[in-house]
């Protein structure tokens, strides 16, 4: 499996505190079957994004947990103001591996009018928009019709693995539960920030998706997906299973 969104490097921002606790963290996401991690520190007014910093952290974790998971970098991008202009001035600073993929962040607290304007903008400088855990966001959960909007855009939506599992409560989960349901989640990804309450572990929300909707969805939100996300492929086509034939009324009785 493969983890685009996580707060493994120490330090950065309200993820990992050292580096004992990034690699028990790394440990925690290898030992749970995810083979490559992206790390994805916050881009936002709390946080400055710091590249040579990042490259620097990935090199000292890579170094501590040998090789036993490939870590790669990106950031969770705010839709701050200069944000967005430095992202379109330089369109692969912000990107996963510097391709062509962007996590995207909302505020809990706005969703700006001119959203659907800026990933427009974005996308025409070759990004594509990945809109992060919105199933967490109040405001996003009242806006479906704005989530079909972009994602039919060509925007990506990537819901938290625990949402599933009700860790964020009944309204994420319900929520999480419909995105899936209408075809509305791309990605699944940890979201992870330590070793207890956010752990960087998919195999159990890898479990539900594959009874909810089968192992070929399962294994397109989990591994095919955010695989292409690291390369800067398009997302591959899901062969979806063919329905089990309906049961004769008859054949119950036999």
């Amino acid at each position: 499996m493969v983890d685009i969104h996580s707060h493994i490097l120490p330090g950065l921002d309200d993820g990992a505190e050292t580096l004992e606790e990034a690699v028990a963290m790394l440990r925690l996401a290898a030992e749970s079957g995810t083979t490559d991690i992206v790390a994805s520190p916050h881009a936002n007014f709390e946080y400055t994004f710091q590249p040579e910093l990042i490259e620097q952290k990935i090199a000292e974790l890579t170094a501590a947990v040998d090789a036993s998971i490939r870590i790669h970098r990106a950031c969770d991008f705010h839709l701050s103001y200069d944000n967005i202009q430095d992202a379109l001035a330089h369109p692969g600073r912000y990107t996963i591996n510097h391709k062509n993929y962007l996590l995207v962040e909302f505020s809990d607290l706005l969703i700006p009018h001119s959203s659907g304007d800026v990933f427009g903008s974005l996308q025409a400088a070759g990004m594509v928009p990945i809109i992060t855990h919105p199933e967490r966001n109040g405001l996003l959960r009242q806006r479906l019709d704005k989530l079909e909007a972009w994602a039919e855009s060509g925007c990506l939506l990537q819901v938290t693995a625990l949402s599933f599992l009700g860790r964020f409560g009944k309204h994420a989960k319900a929520f999480a539960d419909l995105l899936l349901e209408r075809n509305l989640v791309h990605i699944v990804a940890s979201d992870a920030h330590d070793t207890q309450h956010r752990p960087p572990v998919l195999r159990e929300a890898y479990e539900y998706v594959r009874r909810k909707r089968g192992p070929a969805r399962a294994e397109a939100l989990f591994a095919a997906n955010p695989r292409a996300t690291l390369t800067g492929d398009p997302l591959p086509p899901v062969e979806e299973e063919a329905p089990a034939p309906a049961r004769k009324w008859y054949r119950l009785w036999k």
